[in-house]
């Protein structure tokens, strides 16, 4: 295996973490100002791409695209992953979460008439399958009043998924034209005009110093790795390894997020979230066979 390879997997266990990571912060501080952090940390480090010079190269049609792209793929996708992860367990939003190459590949059929072949499709009928088997033992197990998973909570991750799903398929025109990292500065900048407003509200309640000191340790490690490490990663290692071979480190996700839950969150796996798992995993790798490009993973 090859330093490349390493890349997409580190990348992938970064992204898979911060699903129980944001878990851990949300049940301190309230989503909305937190989501504002995210960005405030990540223009703290990604604001020298904000040249004059080099924005005014940027087409008023490239401007639209990419505030489409802030609003799906990071205010969209953080506000969402966030509620949804603090009302339902790490392990089955990182399983929801891993359907993404599918939900991209089935948006590209829808809006983009861009026809799937088989094994594409059956990639998208096992990723629906794993999401229906989390949803339905969940809703078993909730009118029982025996599990902490909320339906909720999944289908908000689901919505999540589907912002990410636009922003990746917004961005297959951009990355012809702009480079990634100026693409990644500049929803950045778009989400945090767009968060501003959300963010601010809770901070007339909230007491900073009930929070423990390692929960901003995480906030900070959060935003770094979601906004910079992650997508450093995964666009390094993407340029180097085949797609059909890059397609296949997306099911590092899930076992990484279901690891942080057992091992940090106490949480326990069931036998609907390994059928799941199974789904999506077999899904990725059957798809990723003829896979020609695989998108980048970046809220």
């Amino acid at each position: 295996m090859n330093r490349y390879a390493l890349f997409l997997i580190a990348a992938m266990l970064l992204v898979g973490s911060n699903v129980g990571i944001g878990k851990s912060i949300v049940a301190f501080v309230p989503v909305p100002f937190f989501a504002l952090l995210r960005f405030v940390v990540a223009m703290a480090v990604l604001w020298p791409l904000l040249r004059l010079s080099k924005m005014k190269q940027v087409r008023r049609g490239e401007w639209f695209n990419l505030f489409l792209q802030a609003l799906f793929g990071t205010f969209g996708f953080t506000l969402l992953m966030l509620n949804g992860v603090h009302r339902t367990s790490a392990v089955a939003a990182g399983v929801i979460t891993s359907t993404i190459p599918a939900v991209v590949a089935l948006f590209s059929w829808l809006f983009l008439r861009e026809r799937p072949d088989g094994r594409a499709l059956a990639s998208i009928a096992l990723a629906v399958a794993g999401i229906v088997v989390i949803n339905l033992a969940h809703a078993g197990d909730a009118s029982s009043g025996e599990a902490p998973s909320s339906l909720t909570g999944n289908l908000m991750v689901l919505g999540a998924v589907c912002c990410e799903s636009f922003y990746v398929i917004l961005s297959r025109r951009l990355t012809q034209t702009l480079a990634p990292i100026d693409i990644c500065a500049y929803t950045h900048f778009f989400g945090l005009l767009l968060m501003l407003p959300f963010g601010i509200a809770p901070l007339a309640q909230f007491h900073f110093a009930a929070v423990p000191t390692g929960i901003w340790a995480l906030a900070l490690w959060y935003a770094l790795s979601a906004s910079i490490f992650s997508f450093w990663l995964w666009m390094k290692g993407i340029r180097h390894v085949p797609g059909s071979l890059a397609g296949v480190f997306s099911a590092v996700l899930p076992v990484a997020a279901a690891a942080y839950g057992i091992v940090f969150l106490g949480e326990r796996p069931t036998l609907a979230h390994g059928v799941a798992l199974a789904c999506v995993v077999a899904g990725i790798a059957l798809a990723s066979l003829k896979s020609k490009r695989v998108p980048s993973i970046t809220p």
